[in-house]
């Protein structure tokens, strides 16, 4: 495999070809050059095709043109290269909230032929270090309010430190970007090079670092957005997610520098903020959870949303319930899709004029799904089984032996159990692992219970996802204290705290309950189902 990347760490941590899963262009759409960089082909294509005078940015206190985004892109990417002498294939930590920056940033990583590793402002200084360590991170890119984690985290990285909107002009980049002048010409990467590194959110153990090539970021936007929400450049996109999260990476940034539109880029995105956001900013495209949409349609009922084209739902599945209210007080329905980190967005969509309420929708174009029995085969019709995907985007893990795990006979292997129906569509049943998905969040069960360990007066512990109302599910800890503390109100309360000083926030545990022992198997092994099982009846009573 040709590559222009002189720094091969990436390259060489990548699973043997055996272990990938089977990739398919059979469509023309996803059939890229051999030479790819994918930021020359979102922000220089956009500028040369004469879109350099529309917006592509909108945020709280500005607006960036493709002008704009493609000057200070080149402006960063000069200082990578020239004041930090990065050579194609090293690896850049960006930590920031979204705004025109970070999304600048982003692109100028890729123009280097750098790889870059985005990460939520959210995160502690261990979680930071292990992606730090997994990623052999070379340099670090870092909004100036975020700063002291990551100082934690990765002291022997340089650390350049940014503002959100680049307005501040005494930072340590915006110093370095005085000084550059002229146009960036991009590193001629080939479509098979690293481009980015994702982080699942670690269903068991650490989590997996996924690897994604210059054609894969072009190949998402070719997918979702153009098949199913015909996006085109009089569109205006407001996502909710991080870009650290790859749903937000595609929604804030890939989708709209492909298609020539306009992105709304909110540092904070509560249910009410974005609300707020649709009705002072206008998008025709709007992207968010089903908890948001949840949370917003009873004030949605009230507002203005005349402008939007499509809502697009994904991070957990959709209620039909969820819809129904939605579209009852909006007009509106929700597109509803299901992605993952491993193949980097939505492969599972259907538009609303096609949907059936309740059902996820089937394959995109480009890819194809089954559902699997135990054996690997096709299951029944009807009959309940493991979600597998082929298409133009795959897992990739670095230096990880899950790779066997997920990708198997050339099938990705998504963790979702699933029905499809007669006509090819699938129908969400649960999880296969023990993720628990929190308003959209994916939050790791096995992560929360190591940092609720760490707490002086707990022994053993256990954590499940339960059943929420407002937020489909939450961690709750199964907690076994130590001899001579006493369980009360304020020990939970302190043991929530500590776990938000530790990890990031949105994973602590809502619920805690305090047992004298946790349920095991003959062998010792805690057995969570028992605790999910129980839970279960005691909701239903």
């Amino acid at each position: 495999m040709e590559t222009a990347h002189l720094d091969r760490f990436v390259l060489e941590r990548l699973p043997p070809l055996r272990q990938w899963p089977e990739f398919r262009f059979d469509r023309p759409e996803f059939l890229y050059p051999e030479r790819l960089n994918a930021a020359a082909a979102l922000i220089g294509a956009a500028v040369d095709a004469g879109n350099g005078p529309r917006q592509a940015l909108l945020f709280p206190g500005g607006r960036w043109t493709y002008h704009d985004l493609a000057r200070t892109s080149d402006k960063i990417a000069a200082v990578l290269a020239e004041d930090f002498a990065l050579r194609p294939g090293a690896r850049v930590l960006l930590r920031g909230s979204n705004g025109p920056m970070l999304a600048a940033a982003w692109l100028a990583v890729l123009k280097v032929g750098a790889v870059v590793v985005v990460t939520m402002p959210m995160l502690r200084s261990r979680e930071l270090a292990f992606v730090s360590d997994k990623a052999r991170i070379d340099a670090c890119l870092c909004e100036d309010i975020f700063l002291e984690e990551l100082e934690r985290a990765a002291p022997e990285a340089p650390i350049v430190s940014f503002s959100r909107n680049g307005t501040a002009g005494d930072t340590h980049l915006e110093r370095l970007m005085h000084a550059k002048e002229g146009a960036f010409a991009p590193i001629a990467t080939f479509a098979t090079d690293p481009a980015l590194i994702a982080f699942t959110s670690g269903t068991t153990g650490d989590p997996k670092a996924t690897v994604h090539f210059h054609r894969d970021v072009l190949a998402i936007a070719d997918a979702f957005p153009r098949s199913i929400l015909g996006a085109c450049g009089d569109d205006r996109f407001l996502c909710s997610a991080p870009l650290a999260f790859t749903f937000g990476l595609g929604g804030q940034l890939v989708f709209p520098l492909r298609f020539g539109a306009a992105s709304v880029l909110l540092p904070s995105a509560t249910p009410d903020q974005f609300l707020d956001a649709m009705c002072e900013f206008r998008p025709t495209i709007a992207m968010t959870a089903p908890t948001a949409y949840r949370a917003m349609t009873e004030r949605a009922a009230s507002c203005d949303l005349a402008s939007l084209r499509h809502c697009v739902s994904a991070g957990e599945h959709l209620p039909a319930a969820t819809l129904r209210n939605w579209e009852a007080a909006t007009g509106h329905g929700i597109v509803n899709g299901l992605g993952s980190t491993e193949l980097l967005h939505i492969f599972v969509s259907s538009p609303c004029a096609e949907a059936k309420p309740g059902s996820t929708g089937r394959a995109l174009p480009g890819y194809i799904a089954a559902v699997l029995n135990e054996e690997l085969e096709p299951a029944a019709c009807g009959e309940v089984g493991r979600l597998a995907v082929k298409g133009p985007t795959g897992c990739r893990y670095l230096d990880d032996p899950r790779q066997e795990n997920y990708v198997q006979r050339g099938w990705n292997l998504t963790g979702d159990a699933c029905v499809m129906d007669e006509d090819g569509f699938v129908w969400f049943q649960s999880r296969t692992d023990d993720m628990i998905v929190s308003s959209g969040y994916n939050i790791s069960g096995h992560e929360v219970e190591e940092a609720v360990l760490r707490h002086s007066s707990v022994q053993e512990c256990a954590v499940v996802g339960v059943p929420d109302a407002e937020r489909g599910h939450i961690a709750k800890a199964f907690i076994v204290i130590k001899p001579g503390k006493a369980p009360s109100p304020e020990l939970a309360r302190e043991i929530q705290d500590f776990v938000k000083g530790d990890i990031a926030p949105y994973k602590y545990p809502r619920a805690i309950a305090f047992l004298e022992t946790l349920p095991r198997n003959a062998s010792g092994k805690v057995q969570r189902f028992v605790l999910r099982e129980t839970e279960e009846q005691e909701n239903r009573t």
